[in-house]
């Protein structure tokens, strides 16, 4: 672990109430000399899948050995696990959901441990606040140096979350649109490294299958490779494939969004 270690926060807590300066707090009595960076608070409340996507999206781009500790945790308090996933690159702590699975796997998933061991972990205020009583100090423990297996066994298993699962074969891909963004784009679970299976590095067009609906669509590498106002498919900013409309929202131009399964068929 580097000697200015890294840990990011990403909860549904909002910023209002005092929860994340007490998660901040329970990291800082453990690890004084970590540096804490805010993903998101503003999740919606409960909802996995959109904390999922903010957290995949933004790990590839902190130094190897940070910690990501997540909180989107509608189960606290009931028999699910808390668990530490460690990556090629870091590891990422939180309730064991499908929250951290986007993420993990986008690093290199090496090894999955359950947090049971309390030994090291601060006395449990409340049986729901694990963000700040399990969690945080987790990540903070991991911050400083203490190795997974000294905070839980490890396991064979978590959960993923389906829609990040895809069906690839030699020229098509069976993925699911995973998030909608403000300007309207419609972020599907396929990465610049799913395209390159395909054998697209630069350009290409898809005959695309959705909602009862095909149509063809370019994938390009920038919005103004079409006209003003028409469709297309880029990798945009994190990393995940999206339809898009130059200058507009593709969201109110097709009609769907999150959770709609989608096929991208290759056109020769």
């Amino acid at each position: 672990m580097s000697d200015m270690p890294i840990i990011t926060i990403l909860t549904d807590y909002g910023i209002i109430d005092s929860y994340v300066a007490e998660i901040k707090g329970a990291i800082l009595k453990i690890t004084p000399d970590a540096t804490i960076i805010d993903v998101s608070h503003d999740v919606n409340n409960y909802d996995i899948a959109e904390g999922a996507f903010h957290m995949a999206r933004s790990v590839p781009y902190f130094p190897d050995g940070s910690v990501h500790v997540g909180v989107v945790d509608p189960g606290v308090g009931s028999s699910r696990k808390g668990i530490i996933i460690k990556t090629s690159k870091g590891y990422l702590v939180g309730p064991d959901n499908g929250l951290l699975a986007p993420a993990a796997e986008r690093l290199g998933v090496e090894a999955v441990y359950e947090i049971k061991y309390s030994d090291l972990l601060p006395p449990k205020v409340s049986e729901v606040f694990d963000g700040r009583d399990v969690f945080g100090p987790t990540g903070a423990l991991l911050a400083k140096g203490i190795p997974p297996e000294e905070i839980g066994p490890e396991i064979d298993e978590y959960i993923r979350l389906p829609a990040y699962e895809l069906k690839i074969t030699d020229d098509s891909v069976e993925a699911s649109v995973i998030h909608v963004d403000g300007f309207g784009n419609m972020v599907t679970s396929v990465t610049y490294e799913v395209l390159e299976k395909l054998g697209i590095t630069d350009s290409g067009k898809f005959m695309v299958t959705v909602a009862g609906r095909e149509f063809p669509l370019p994938y390009v590498r920038r919005f103004s490779a079409v006209a003003k106002g028409e469709l297309l498919l880029l990798v945009a900013g994190g990393g995940y494939m999206e339809f898009a409309v130059n200058q507009g929202n593709a969201h109110e131009k097709l009609g769907f969004g999150a959770g709609e399964k989608v096929s991208f068929k290759l056109m020769k």
